[in-house]
């Protein structure tokens, strides 16, 4: 009976039509801006070359996102999955908002998932005159999202994952983070391992290429035309709460902490480095999320399958969610074969919260060894509460490990939203940039090499005494080096259910 209640009422959803959507594109005319100048000054002595800047400790992410915002003098386009309305999420709203003040047209674009319960306060914000907001794939607003998970299964599950930072058409920022207190270092409890990067010049400008074409997509729906916006006084009253609350952490330990960040240091010191290479923006097309699931050269995974097929002494990925399927296992098995050395990091069961995932992932973890594949996992233990306060099967949030990065042959190195699963590779929409680095990819080669084994166990493919293939994790705890024949850290019932999990075919929907 309930079943039967949900589709009929789920089968009642209904998005808006014809209704007015406007559509708007990048400014090009922004050589002219302080930002423009500074780009220009910068590239001066690398003709034809980008600046990238890596943005690897939560502070310094944050710091960068806000430095750009305030010296902003055109435009802010900014595309992310998740927007938390906490401590970082209300101060990035806003530095939006306060830049709108300015004369700034901003274009804050959202995937719809984690919108709920914050149309109002969205609504408000999309008040101002210069700040237009659009929520991506957006779920009916006159039925409750669950029964849309059954009756509109194959549309509402597929998100935008992507994730970017542009500014005056002349900076951005790619990478793994989302907005909340977690990308950031602002929730003590939990601060993920995470990876963005600041590009400027021709990569920037692709960025808003590609934000463009989401901006103007069928699937962005004007958020203004989803829930019945405020009255003024209500979006004025919301507007000063935020600017009383912004206030008010002027002098907080973390608004310290970010004045005191290495980046922010290094800005009023004029001593901001880049590292100088090409780039190209990969990214997803908006329509994926319409079509039927297949593979293309037009999605973000064939567009770097050149570059990982021309890969040929090292490969390094860092992937928080990985379940490579039995194509990607031979791909890299290939890979192995022609001799290039494959290392993987990835989260171990005791620091990931996305239970589902990691069963998919224990499937393919002998196969891996087998082929010679090198394989770590992250040596870092979530408790019950953090895990409890990140939970959720989409793998979105949680996970200590949470940057997405490849590094090839120590020449090039891609940075973005892309987890190497099923849903990112076939229902999700994701972006990144393959920079042609060698300083920069040499750099992040050698972290991994500094530090893998202190933060990460190594697994090994052994026999026991009988003969029976088992595998054992190598890894450091309390500064001892110790060997575990099971999950480190995991309880048995924990371990046990991710078992349980692998024996169902749930693997596309990870």
């Amino acid at each position: 009976m309930a079943m039967s209640i949900l589709l009929v009422v789920g089968g009642c959803a209904s998005l808006p039509k014809d209704f007015d959507k406007p559509e708007s594109y990048a400014f090009a005319d922004t050589d002219d801006t302080a930002l423009g100048k500074a780009s220009r000054e910068r590239r001066q002595d690398h003709p034809g070359q980008t600046g990238f800047h890596l943005l690897a400790n939560g502070l310094d992410a944050f710091v960068a996102r806000a430095i750009l915002a305030q010296a902003a003098e055109r435009s802010i386009d900014a595309q992310y999955y998740i927007l938390h309305n906490d401590l970082t999420g209300r101060l990035f709203v806003d530095q939006l908002l306060k830049a709108a003040d300015r004369g700034v047209r901003v274009r804050l674009l959202l995937d719809d998932l984690d919108v709920a319960g914050k149309d109002l306060a969205l609504a408000a914000v999309d008040r101002h005159p210069n700040l237009e907001i659009r929520v991506f794939n957006p779920f009916a607003r006159n039925v409750g999202r669950t029964s849309q998970f059954i009756t509109r299964l194959g549309e509402v599950d597929r998100r935008m994952h992507s994730k970017s930072f542009s500014v005056d058409n002349q900076y951005a920022i790619l990478g793994g983070r989302n907005i909340g207190d977690e990308y950031f270092e602002a929730d003590p409890q939990l601060a993920f391992t995470d990876l963005d990067v600041v590009a400027m010049g021709s990569v920037a400008q692709l960025v808003s290429t590609a934000f463009d074409r989401y901006w103007n997509s069928e699937l962005a729906y004007p958020i203004a035309v989803l829930v019945t916006p405020p009255a003024d006084q209500e979006a004025e009253a919301a507007r000063a709460r935020l600017s009383k609350f912004a206030e008010a952490q002027a002098e907080s330990d973390y608004l310290r902490a970010l004045r005191d960040s290495e980046l922010a240091n290094a800005l009023r010191n004029r001593a901001a480095s880049y590292y100088w290479g090409t780039g190209e923006v990969v990214y997803d097309p908006p329509e994926k999320l319409l079509e039927e699931r297949g593979e293309s050269e037009r999605y973000l995974t064939g567009q770097l399958g050149p570059y990982m097929r021309e890969v040929d002494k090292e490969l390094i990925i860092f992937s928080p969610y990985f379940v490579p399927g039995a194509d990607g296992v031979a791909f890299l098995k290939a890979m192995r074969d022609r001799g290039v050395r494959v290392r993987i990091l990835t989260n171990s069961l005791a620091s990931n919260d996305a239970s589902i995932v990691h069963a998919g992932y224990l499937k393919y973890r002998r196969a891996l060894l087998r082929a010679g594949v090198e394989l770590y996992e992250l040596n870092k233990v979530l408790s019950a509460e953090q895990r409890k306060a990140r939970k959720g099967l989409s793998g979105s949030s949680g996970a200590s490990l949470h940057a997405k990065s490849f590094v090839l042959d120590r020449e090039s190195v891609f940075i973005g939203s892309l987890n190497l699963d099923p849903r990112a590779v076939f229902f999700n929409t994701e972006i990144g940039v393959v920079a042609h680095s060698p300083e920069m990819a040499g750099l992040m080669g050698r972290v991994f090499d500094e530090q893998i084994d202190r933060v990460a166990f190594r697994l090994e493919l052994a026999e026991d005494e009988n003969g029976t293939e088992q595998i054992l994790w190598h890894g450091a705890v309390d500064g001892e080096q110790e060997v575990f024949n099971h999950e480190p850290h995991a309880s048995l019932w924990r371990r046990f259910w991710v078992h349980f999990l692998s024996i169902f075919p749930i693997e596309s929907q990870l």
